[in-house]
């Protein structure tokens, strides 16, 4: 799991040869405007999904994690809190959903508030809860890209 700023993003790049991709698409495009849902990069390695959600409490979150790819979770406007845990620390609710590449856990892990101009990192191994509120419910917009591994 990583947690930094947009403008840092290059220090991750040698990471994944796709998130380069991820990042310039972060950088280039125009996050506010952009109509939400599924938005193509480079096909089924790399795509965007955007999304615009009341944050929740943490008691409505629920663990998920992905196999075939990374997530680059950028907060376009708003304050979220997500959760983290490594899969080791988590244990399966359900079978593994290949189609959607999701399974959702139960466990306990450590949150951070990713405010505005920030993103997460959440690989293959990170258990993550997202959309939680930061304190009080809120209006976020964030764009979720899809990086296969």
């Amino acid at each position: 799991m990583v947690l930094d700023r947009l403008d840092q993003s290059a220090a991750y790049e040698s990471l994944n040869p796709r998130l380069a991709k991820a990042f310039e698409f972060l950088r280039t495009f125009d996050l506010l405007r952009a109509d939400l849902g599924r938005h193509e990069i480079a096909g089924d390695d790399v795509f965007a999904l955007f999304q615009e959600y009341r944050t929740k409490p943490e008691s409505e979150g629920v663990w998920e994690s992905h196999r075939r790819y990374m997530d680059v979770q950028y907060v376009i406007s708003g304050i979220e809190r997500m959760g983290y845990a490594n899969l080791r620390a988590l244990t399966p609710r359900a079978d593994y959903d290949a189609e959607r590449d999701l399974i959702f856990h139960d466990g306990h892990g450590s949150f951070v508030d990713v405010p505005a101009g920030s993103f997460t990192l959440f690989a293959p191994q990170d258990g993550h809860m997202p959309c939680l509120a930061a304190g009080e419910s809120s209006l976020v917009r964030k764009v979720v890209i899809k990086v296969a591994m």
